[in-house]
């Protein structure tokens, strides 16, 4: 390959790019490390260009399932180039143009300062005198994740997470090598027709898979991860290998993974949603993890309840499950503000008559008059929860309506998903709206309005339980997929305009539990539903989990105690959610005594860290949980103590060694903050950086708090 012309070295402490310029000015990303690092992460021949884009009549040079090695990608030359400092944050600026086409490509990138995280987009202008139809347009490309050739290929490994309605956050590992076997021998060939690829699909961001990924070297530590901060199905990564060297692609929408096509016309812009990649040095994915939780802090929007953390009871799970009643809420109220609630949530039903079949009919959110049959109607419960110290909250799920709402007729046909000039029908009732639209809109901020400005509720959970598939046409024309996209970016902004107007109203994620774990989302909604799991030791590889992909103040854990559950078994539902938020429920005014004292306990030992976890970064002492794991456990650390919470869950083994490396060589304090009663004891091995937890009975949970002596 040529030696470059000129290399452009941007950065700060933690994190330096190199971007080098070939013979006709051809931008490639050779290396993302800490500066002055040699070795892995530097790659002068890396051989993908610094932005890939695919068109109608402009494809790749090589085919296969990969959207890299395109021909508009290889002629896009280099313009210019600008940094800016904004904050803490480092500015690059790459312009490239294409001379064939006219387009025009600024690969925008950002880095907080003293972290290794780089977020991309790309912004697409036609420059030419030719509409131009994108099928696809990467918003980050690496070609040099890897260095030293099939030696240290074949030690890393992929990593991404699997995602289902009550199974969310089950990551896997598999060796690159699995999906990009080794071609060498006789001959050499310079790539395969294949890569991994991991895509979304429909309105659900997280259905199937999180918007995540990554690849660590299981000798040396290093690692990448990823996200892609969409919130809708409209988003793919792909990681292969090229040239000897590991290379990432991240995309949103694409037409080969999602039908997507955007016609840009001459002068029109194009911006791709944006990313993050994140790197470890050493410490495996748990440094990587730790680097990308302080990057969603940084990029989120300033709220509260971030700092503040009130504990929520939601009379959903294990409990009313949609159908509450003044008669089976007050009882509730009473016993929730004795546990030490802070906020209580009439969750789904609330608006539906009794004899109604509120599935079909949801949509103008008024309240229920044989629910709530008195004079004040639903306002003597919110008046109650109130009187109780405790701020109300209401269930929303804002952009279904029901084919039997009003709201089906007096909104017009052009205010709802529409696919072939129909509207699309899901879940045997249900259209979806499209926030494009201002009626839609409209509605929307009437209803969130009234009940916030009007009726004085201060927490709404925002649900989502239906897909209506590939997207919607808004005109002749529009593929569903760039519909989609448009729909997903007028959520984003009503989201923004909800806070603007309200900014101490306290929202929350919720799609069928956690089908909508993204940074778009959570970069502005305060709080993520993690799952709809109603099993209490099903729960527990979700809620240590959680923190791959929400910050732990961020991410709520249902813990719903039940009459017939043992003292041990409340123990652990409520543990599921010290680490993390809690959403409390279950049929907590029937518990006995001592299942109330554990409940109440559990509430106090929360409320006594919880100005901890805001500042507290994630890792697992026992690797990320496979799904029927009998022993897990997750660790928050902080700069004076770590919290860790164990579980044993089934199996014979009464006892398991954890490794806290960060501790090596120092004396430790160990307590147990719940519960008190515990029988689970530990042993601390300084020199191997070691924890040996004995825990009596199964199934059972402890939280304790480690302090160095």
């Amino acid at each position: 390959m040529t030696e470059p012309r000129e290399t452009i070295r941007w950065g700060h402490r933690a994190l330096q790019l190199e971007i080098s310029l070939g013979e006709h000015g051809t931008p490639r990303l050779v290396r993302i490390g800490p500066p002055g690092e040699t070795g892995p992460g530097q790659l002068p021949g890396a051989p993908l260009p610094l932005v890939e884009v695919t068109a109608a009549g402009q494809g790749r040079h090589w085919s296969g399932r990969h959207l890299v090695d395109t021909t508009i990608g290889a002629r896009l030359r280099h313009r210019s180039h600008r940094t800016a400092r904004e904050g803490d944050w480092h500015l690059l600026t790459v312009e490239l143009h294409d001379p064939q086409t006219g387009l025009t490509a600024e690969a925008h990138y950002r880095s907080p300062d003293g972290a290794p995280v780089l977020r991309g987009e790309v912004v697409l202008r036609n420059d030419g005198t030719q509409p131009l139809h994108l099928e696809s347009a990467g918003s980050l490309v690496a070609g040099c994740l890897t260095e030293g050739g099939p030696a240290t290929l074949d030690t890393a490994d992929l990593l991404w997470a699997e995602n289902d309605w009550f199974a969310e956050l089950r990551w896997q590992r598999e060796p690159l090598r699995v999906s990009s076997p080794d071609r060498g021998g006789r001959f050499h060939y310079r790539a395969g027709r294949s890569s991994r690829v991991v895509a979304g699909q429909g309105v659900w961001s997280s259905c199937g898979h999180l918007p995540m990924g990554g690849l660590t070297d299981r000798v040396s530590g290093r690692t990448w991860l990823w996200q892609i901060e969409h919130n809708g199905g409209g988003w793919r990564w792909e990681c292969g290998i090229r040239d000897d060297s590991a290379y990432l692609a991240l995309h949103g929408p694409t037409d080969a993974s999602h039908g997507w096509r955007h016609a840009l016309a001459p002068g029109a812009e194009f911006r791709t949603v944006p990313v993050a990649l994140a790197l470890a040095t050493t410490g495996g994915p748990d440094g990587a993890f730790a680097a990308l939780t302080r990057y969603r802090r940084a990029t989120r929007r300033p709220h509260s309840d971030h700092q503040r953390l009130p504990v929520v009871f939601n009379d959903y799970m294990n409990c009313l499950m949609g159908d509450p009643t003044t008669a089976k809420l007050l009882p509730l109220v009473d016993a929730a503000a004795e546990a030490g609630a802070e906020y209580f949530v009439i969750d789904a039903g609330w608006y539906a008559e009794k004899d109604e079949n509120w599935w079909k009919s949801v949509g103008a959110w008024e309240p229920s008059t044989s629910r709530f049959p008195g004079p004040d109607g639903i306002h003597e419960v919110l008046d109650r929860i109130r009187e109780r110290g405790m701020v109300p909250g209401l269930w929303l799920e804002p952009e279904a309506v029901g084919v039997a709402s009003p709201l089906a007729e007096s909104l017009p046909e052009e205010a709802f998903f529409r696919r072939e000039g129909r509207r699309v029908e899901e879940a045997g009732g249900r259209y979806q709206l499209d926030l494009r639209h201002p009626a839609a809109r409209a509605h929307l901020d009437e209803v969130v309005d009234r009940l916030v400005g009007d009726w004085g509720v201060g927490y709404l959970k925002l649900d989502h339980n239906t897909d209506p598939g590939s997207g919607t046409s808004a005109h002749p024309g529009e593929a569903p997929a760039a519909g989609l996209l448009g729909h997903n970016r007028a959520q984003l902004d009503w989201l923004d305009g909800i806070l603007d107007r309200h900014p101490a109203l306290v929202l929350e994620n919720c799609a069928s539990g956690g089908m909508r774990l993204d940074h778009a989302l959570l970069s502005r909604l305060q709080l993520q539903s993690t799952s709809d799991q109603q099993d209490l030791l099903h729960y527990p590889p979700i809620a240590v989990s959680a923190p791959t992909a929400v910050t732990p103040e961020q991410g709520a854990v249902w813990a719903y105690p039940q009459p017939t559950d043992s003292l041990e078994e409340t123990a652990l539902t409520m543990a599921n959610a010290l680490l993390g938020r809690i959403h409390l429920s279950g049929r907590i005014a029937e518990l006995s005594a001592k299942q109330r004292e554990l409940v109440h306990e559990a509430v106090a030992a929360h409320k006594a860290i919880r100005a901890d976890l805001p500042h507290a970064l994630p890792s697992w002492p026992l690797g990320l949980p496979a799904w029927e794991d009998p022993w897990l456990a997750l660790a928050l650390h902080t700069p004076a103590a770590t919290y860790l919470t164990v579980w044993r869950r089934s199996g014979a083994e009464a006892e398991r060694r954890l490794t806290l490396p960060h501790l090596r060589g120092a004396g430790l304090r160990t307590e147990v903050l719940y519960p008190a009663a515990t029988k689970a004891t530990t042993d601390w091995h300084p020199d191997t950086a070691t924890l040996t937890a004995t825990m009596p009975t199964a199934p059972s949970a402890v939280l304790f708090r480690l302090t160095v002596q």
